[in-house]
């Protein structure tokens, strides 16, 4: 937990509205959810830690210091404005990182995309976070000399200058780095290819640094049940935007509802929303079961337009589908050529591994936490000549390469004295279902959920937590704190 520079703690009381409508514009998670749901009783880092140690559950979880947070910790309401940290600010989050670090935290994280924004619009805290105050991140992760430093960099306005400030990050924490690392749909098409030669000169020069890449597209979901859909800014959609999912149907089947809608455009201040909601027009409808890599004609817009029809006449109708229940799916990063050939080449580097997959986030928005049955599905039962990835390869780095990168070495393989975390797969029956959403959350909140035919058994610290994809109630999951050694 804690990536992206986002996060619950270090948090005063005084502070903690601004943290989830933080997480609420960035994640995607439910005020409600996150205000009913959560305990509260960590001020903190190490007093947070504490309070996830007290949970049982069903994996392990492991936690790291999201920067946001911290800043808004160290200098309050000066977080959230264009101001420099001052030299005690630095100072001080540099010993809480350190603080935090030998409490336990898996490392620290930081974002400087353009992207990650309170609901109202306003940047997250640490994008206005110059390098020095970066840096001070470092320095407390060298005073530890331990765990990890992870980063979503500005890779594609210029990538030399953000790599540069990777290398100055990594040389000054004396620990790994890792990166989040995709194929973007506009700008640069050369960015992610760039940053693969850069990551292996960084390598060659000695600098431990890894990709964090997804091996299919970064997708987003729109439908009627979700957070966005093309009309979700509308006016007239926001007077029914609270009904249940049968009431919104039976009121946009309405020819004046209809008609009034089809006449409106979206409008809202925040200017992330907006390009979320107009970003519909490259969009495919999902079916069952989902395909992760569609075919360039079956684009929304353009099936309208050989139909005669416009994007908004016929995007309407679909979403109505289904009594409502229709998903689109945008492959937005990682399918910019209308194929995986990027995501391959990006997921099989000697230098990467696979990560990205929004598994406890965007809970209205995006379903990435089926992607290492996507890959076992994909690129080593069923792929095509001259794309296969073989089975042990796969495994290995869903399991051991990323357990090596985050310094977790007890656990990732099947070897004695080992962690006895083991899925037993039926890989010809191995098949991804098209996600549904389910409201299961605190206070009735809304998620989406992603099922799987295929998986016989998890095991987790050798107790079979799930049998053919139902929880057998069993929660061995404990909090792991920081690195751990390998077994003798």
């Amino acid at each position: 937990m804690g990536n992206c520079g986002v996060g619950f703690a270090p948090c005063r009381p005084d502070e903690r509205d601004m943290l989830v409508e933080l997480m609420e514009g960035v994640e995607d998670i439910p005020e409600i959810v996150m205000t009913e749901g959560l305990p509260w009783n960590w001020e903190t880092f190490p007093q947070y830690l504490d309070a996830i140690g007290s949970r049982k559950l069903d994996i392990d979880v492991a936690a790291q210091l999201p920067h946001s947070a911290l800043r808004l910790y160290v200098m309050g309401e000066r977080a959230l404005r264009k101001e420099d940290a001052r030299p005690e600010d630095l100072a001080t989050m540099r010993a809480l990182t350190t603080e935090a670090v030998r409490a336990g935290a898996l490392g620290v994280t930081t974002s400087r995309n353009l992207m990650h924004r309170t609901q109202a619009g306003e940047l997250a805290p640490s994008l206005f976070a110059e390098e020095q105050e970066l840096l001070a991140l470092a320095g407390g992760l060298k005073d530890a000399q331990t765990v990890v430093f992870q980063i979503i960099p500005d890779i594609v306005s210029d990538t030399a200058s953000e790599f540069d400030i990777m290398r100055r990050l990594a040389q000054a924490s004396g620990r790994p780095l890792s990166f989040s690392l995709m194929q973007m749909p506009t700008r640069d098409p050369a960015a992610w290819s760039d940053a693969l030669r850069l990551l292996e000169e960084a390598n060659a020069d000695g600098l431990s640094m890894k990709a964090q890449v997804f091996p299919r597209p970064v997708g987003m979901l729109y439908g009627l049940n979700l957070s966005f859909h093309p009309f979700s800014l509308h006016p007239s959609y926001q007077a029914i935007a609270d009904l249940s999912l049968p009431e919104k149907v039976a009121a946009m089947r309405d020819p004046a509802m209809r008609a009034k809608l089809l006449s409106e455009a979206p409008q809202d201040p925040n200017p992330v929303r907006m390009k979320i909601v107009h970003n519909t027009h490259a969009a495919y409808p999902m079916g069952e079961p989902p395909c992760y890599e569609p075919d360039l004609n079956d684009r929304i817009d353009r099936q309208a337009a050989a139909r005669g029809l416009s994007f908004e006449e016929y995007v309407y109708d679909l979403l109505l589908e289904d009594e409502g229940q229709r998903l689109l799916f945008l492959p937005g990063a990682n399918y910019r050529d209308g194929n995986l050939d990027a995501a391959l080449t990006m997921a099989v580097h000697p230098q990467t591994i696979l990560g990205l997959g929004d598994g406890g986030a965007h809970y209205g928005m995006i379903c990435d936490a089926s992607y290492p049955t996507f890959l076992l599905q994909r690129f080593v039962r069923d792929a095509p000549a001259g794309q296969a990835i073989g089975l042990a390869q796969a495994v290995a780095s869903l399991s051991d390469a990323p357990a090596r990168c985050v310094g977790l070495n007890d656990r990732g393989r099947i070897a004695v004295g080992y962690k006895a975390d083991v899925n037993v797969i039926d890989l010809d029956r191995l098949q991804l279902h098209m996600p549904r959403v389910v409201r299961d959350l605190p206070a009735g909140g809304r998620r989406l959920q992603q099922q799987a035919d295929g998986f016989v058994a998890t095991l987790v610290a050798g107790v079979v937590t799930y049998r053919d994809g139902a929880s057998t109630g069993e929660l061995p999951g404990r909090l792991v704190r920081g690195g751990q050694l390998a077994p003798a």
